[in-house]
């Protein structure tokens, strides 16, 4: 499994424990490019997450559709080893 495959997978189980709904979107000419690695609707809130590892950077595309997921009302963000701890605790600080 990649790095960022075991990002991913953290954050799955995260937004399994909230029992949160969430899609994990597909690109590779079928999807929307540059759109995050989860959709995700929690407690009314629709919510962006990018998965990266290690010194991965989004890209402009990515960002600006995190960007797009904010000027719209939604929470987006940006998921790596170094704050996948905290996934939890930041869903749940609007509740």
């Amino acid at each position: 499994m990649t790095p960022e495959g075991k990002v991913k997978d953290k954050v799955k189980k995260v937004l399994q424990e909230l029992n949160a709904y969430y899609s994990m979107t597909i690109t590779g000419g079928f999807g929307n490019s540059g759109a995050p690695d989860f959709l995700v609707c929690y407690q009314g809130r629709m919510i962006g997450i990018e998965c990266k590892a290690g010194k991965g950077r989004a890209t402009a595309l990515q960002l600006h559709h995190l960007s797009e997921i904010r000027r719209c009302g939604g929470k987006a963000m940006i998921v790596n080893e170094e704050n996948i701890d905290t996934l939890k605790k930041e869903l749940q600080q609007d509740e």
